[in-house]
C-alpha cells in the first residue's frame, strides 16, 4: 500500500465578499441577475488560495455559459488583479 499524503483541511475557512458588479459585466450580466443565477448555481466559482509569494491571495473564477471572469482578490475582498481592479 502506498504511503498516504497528509491533508490539511482549513474547518473555519475564511468568507471573502467581492464586489458583483465587475464579475456580472465581465459575464455579460446585469448585477441582479448575475446575484439570482448565483444563487440558483447556475455561475459556477472556484477560489483558490494564494501560497509562497502569494501567500493571503486569493483568485477567484466565475463560469457561465462558455464565459469566465478571473479575479485575485486580498483578504478583504478589494480586488487586485482583473475586472474592477484599482
Amino acid at each position: 500500500m502506498a504511503k498516504p499524503i497528509p491533508i490539511s483541511l482549513q474547518e473555519h475557512a475564511p468568507v471573502i465578499e467581492i464586489e458583483a458588479a465587475p464579475v456580472a459585466e465581465g459575464l455579460g450580466l446585469a448585477p441582479a441577475d448575475f446575484m439570482q443565477l448565483l444563487e440558483d448555481r447556475k455561475i459556477t466559482q472556484l477560489c483558490e488560495r494564494g501560497t509562497g509569494p502569494d501567500a493571503g491571495l486569493f483568485r477567484a473564477s466565475f463560469y457561465y455559459e462558455g464565459k469566465r471572469v478571473r479575479l485575485v482578490v486580498d483578504g478583504t475582498g478589494r480586488v487586485v488583479e482583473g475586472p474592477g481592479a484599482d
